[in-house]
């Protein structure tokens, strides 16, 4: 729509204007069946890093960046342009532009390493990677690192709730904006379909959050992106105290979209989510839900439904130790005429308010039950005990041998756990309910230990998110799992959780953008600051939060250099103790495709064929082999399991080298000639091999129509 009135508003034959304008809301006005939504709004990025030169496209730095000009000329600070009507020339002057691609342009990009940290020297582990960047244009280069490779796709995308706290076209989205949802719609589109590339087709799995404001929108999405695909959701208590909503319900959940692709399943992780595996207060720290020796009222729970199960339990006065049940009292007996044995106390089935109920057992059953130590209770508060019991069928699961006593409580009572085994099995429930998952304890309150006095808008629990992917990965030690809305970086935080309890090798790759909020924003372009000035971009979040959280978690200490305080939950891991893995920093940059295709771009490209290779050990410095920018014949890395053949006349050095080189999995080979290409490999004893530059220049000769 907004397209089609743009071009509307350009027809000069007025009559003709509101002949069709008129064709055009009846056409609007008729609904189809599925989800309808804009799906052509103009989408651009801002490159603060590419030059000005002529035939480029700019915006203004504090405009929007769909309003473009195309450069003409460049006289010193001076650019002339002309806007899309090409009506006039118009002068700006070089620091108020930004070169800006829109989607469906080709771009050719690389990564600068901006930082990292080494705190494993294990050669065997892949290292993580933060990538900061529009992440449209990230999934294209992740397109090309990782097609059918990853394992699991973790996203919290913004929430789209018109607080202005997401911005389309490098402008703010706010409640007025009449194509929010639009916009918002076709913002996801572009990016799952970039996404499912990829997913490994034969077992991964996509995960999606998202609240209220657009869960059935994003419902009607994934079912429309992805027909093939098995689809639930869940829905998981993030704010155990609610979020009040005036004259509504206080809202305490948000929603997880599991895409399953191919043999997805899930892995048990011997809990149903719904309930804490440990409840103190209920079932005497038994990991196995035993059934409440209460009847309730809704079902036939009244003593005038079942006289003969209300009765009285008696326990001791001072310590509260059952000792057994009263006899089974006429129906019309008051039950306050009823003189306890003296040094106890009578327990009746009373609900909370007042009615008279009835235990789920018989005494005779209930005595066997204690004779068996299958009969439990709560802890005394002076009056009275909850009372629960093994039910017959986990009586049945007992004799099978599935449970293991490991105990007994002060009355004798067994306390049961399920053997690992069948703890494996136990499934978990669309209905997640774990204090652990609280965004307030587990979220914010860990980043403010972190940082102190920094701060990050609704950050994840770090078990959240740890729980939703270890579902996936738990059996997959070198799963590769990526996250392109990446926010303060709680997923790679979770895998490196997830690494240190189980052992296992797994990358996680994040994409974020360096934004600012909207109220920083303001400050900065107060003080007359705009974006790509360094004191802008050390606000952003990328710099300010996401990556100093990496190194912060990894490290075990807080961003003042102090030890991290406390253990993780459900392991007894020290924060302190940090992480034995490896991160990189990066920033997305753009290259010239001349440049590329005349070899004058390798050292940039680099850091891309070592990611793409696997990202084995560091991320090798071009400098220690490029000397005066003069390129050796060919580069031989089995540190980090690759090689690159960069002069094809030195391919009879080249071979034995690699072949003799056991660590050497992937080579790159600088040809023009596809024969000679697959005549080389032919006799490389390696597991992968690429054509440079063709097969990094024929990836993003690409558009949003191949999308």
């Amino acid at each position: 729509m907004a397209a089609i009135n743009d071009l509307i508003s350009q027809i000069d034959d007025e009559e003709l204007k509101k002949r069709i304008t008129e064709e055009l809301e009846k056409l609007t006005n008729q609904k189809k069946f599925g989800l309808v939504f804009e799906e052509h709004l103009p989408e651009c990025v801002p490159l603060y890093d590419v030059p000005i030169k002529k035939g480029c496209k700019v915006a203004l730095k504090t405009g929007k960046v769909n309003e473009y000009y195309t450069v003409m000329q460049v006289e010193g600070n001076n650019v002339y342009c002309t806007d899309k009507k090409e009506s006039q020339l118009i002068n700006f002057l070089k620091k108020d532009l930004v070169c800006i691609a829109e989607f469906g342009e080709s771009i050719y990009p690389y990564l600068k390493q901006i930082d990292s940290i080494y705190k494993s020297d294990d050669k065997e582990l892949p290292t993580h990677a933060l990538i900061q960047a529009d992440n449209y244009h990230a999934l294209q280069l992740l397109e090309y690192l990782y097609a059918g490779k990853v394992d699991c796709i973790y996203i919290d995308p913004p929430y789209n709730t018109g607080a202005r706290d997401w911005k389309y076209n490098n402008d703010y989205v706010d409640s007025s904006d009449t194509y929010r949802h639009s916009k918002w719609l076709s913002m996801m589109k572009k990016r799952l379909l970039l996404a499912k590339k990829l997913l490994k087709p034969t077992d991964s799995v996509m995960i999606v959050t998202i609240d209220e404001k657009e869960y059935l929108h994003l419902g009607c999405l994934l079912e429309e992106l992805f027909p093939e695909a098995r689809i639930q959701m869940v829905s998981s208590v993030i704010n155990p105290k609610g979020n009040r909503r005036d004259n509504e319900f206080s809202r305490c959940e948000e929603y997880l979209f599991f895409v399953y692709f191919g043999d997805s399943k899930i892995t048990s992780n011997g809990e149903d989510m719904l309930r804490e595996a440990f409840e103190e207060d209920e079932s005497n720290n038994r990991d196995i839900r035993l059934r409440a020796l209460l009847r309730g009222a809704s079902n036939h729970g009244k003593r005038t439904d079942r006289p003969n199960l209300f009765y009285p339990l008696l326990f001791e006065k001072n310590t509260g130790k059952f000792i057994g049940p009263g006899e089974v009292p006429p129906l019309d007996f008051n039950r306050n005429d009823y003189i306890t044995p003296d040094g106890t106390v009578a327990m009746w089935p009373i609900g909370t308010n007042g009615t008279e109920l009835t235990w789920n057992l018989q005494p005779s059953t209930l005595i066997e039950k204690h004779k068996q130590h299958f009969l439990s209770f709560s802890k005394w508060d002076g009056e009275k005990r909850v009372g629960y019991y093994l039910s017959e069928g986990q009586e049945e699961n007992f004799k099978n041998g599935m449970y293991d006593v490991v105990g007994q409580d002060d009355d004798g009572a067994y306390i049961i756990k399920l053997k690992e085994a069948v703890t494996k099995d136990v499934r978990p429930m669309t209905i997640w309910n774990k204090k652990s998952h609280s965004a307030s304890e587990f979220g914010t309150t860990m980043l403010n230990n972190i940082f102190k006095d920094r701060r990050f808008s609704f950050p994840k629990s770090l078990y959240a998110v740890h729980d939703a992917i270890r579902f996936f990965v738990a059996n997959k030690p070198n799963a590769l799992i990526v996250d392109f809305f990446a926010g303060s970086g709680t997923t790679l935080h979770a895998v490196n959780l997830l690494n240190a309890e189980d052992g296992g090798k797994r990358q996680c790759i994040m994409v974020t953008n360096n934004e600012v909020s909207d109220d920083e924003s303001k400050t900065l372009t107060s003080k007359g600051f705009t974006p790509g000035d360094a004191e802008w971009e050390n606000l952003g979040i990328a710099n300010y939060v996401t990556w100093p959280r990496t190194v912060c978690s990894i490290n075990g200490k807080d961003i003042k250099g102090e030890n991290l305080k406390g253990n993780y939950i459900g392991s007894d891991i020290p924060m302190a103790d940090g992480f034995k893995a490896n991160a990189v920093f990066f920033k997305l940059g753009f290259l010239d495709k001349t440049s590329v295709q005349l070899g004058r771009q390798f050292k940039e490209l680099l850091p891309l064929l070592w990611l793409k290779a696997g990202g084995w050990g560091k991320c090798p410095e071009s400098e220690k082999f490029i000397k005066d920018n003069i390129l050796p014949p060919y580069i031989i890395l089995p540190d980090n399991h690759f090689a690159v053949l960069i002069d094809e006349k030195y391919f009879s050095e080249f071979e034995p080298t690699v072949n003799s080189e056991k660590e050497i999995w992937t080579a790159y080979i600088v040809t023009d000639f596809e024969k000679g290409f697959k005549s080389m490999t032919k006799s490389l004893n390696v597991k992968k091999s690429y054509q440079l530059y063709r097969d990094y220049l024929d990836n993003f000769r690409i558009n949003t129509e191949r999308n």
